[in-house]
């Protein structure tokens, strides 16, 4: 699990912060998740995720929230949704899992250091 990586390849990882727009629940997916539309800023724009969220957030409670995704994977098609930006979260003890997420505010298309 320690694989060490290279500096070059961690910084070609673009890791942002954007602001979740709009959240609903995918009702076709087979693993519980939302949909989730994600400002990250002028420059990188509004985008889309699925996200396997649903076990500690609702789709209310997210909306506003700041959040951080890798915006340089390649679109992956997720069930009937195509997923833009890989939302980074952990999982806890029980196997749901939690946004990793910026404390107080920062700028939109800010990018993790």
């Amino acid at each position: 699990m320690n694989k060490m990586v290279a500096w070059e390849d961690f910084i070609a990882v673009e890791i942002c912060v954007g602001r979740v727009l709009r959240a609903e629940v995918r009702p076709e997916a087979r693993q519980p998740a939302y949909k989730l539309e994600i400002d990250f800023g002028e420059e990188i724009g509004v985008k889309q995720s699925s996200a396997q969220i649903t076990v500690h957030y609702t789709p209310t409670e997210l909306v506003g929230e700041l959040v951080l995704g890798v915006v340089n994977f390649p679109p992956k098609q997720v069930g009937k949704c195509m997923s833009e930006v890989l939302v980074l979260g952990v999982h806890d003890e029980a196997g749901g899992v939690r946004l990793v997420q910026p404390e107080g505010e920062v700028p939109l298309g800010g990018r993790v250091l």
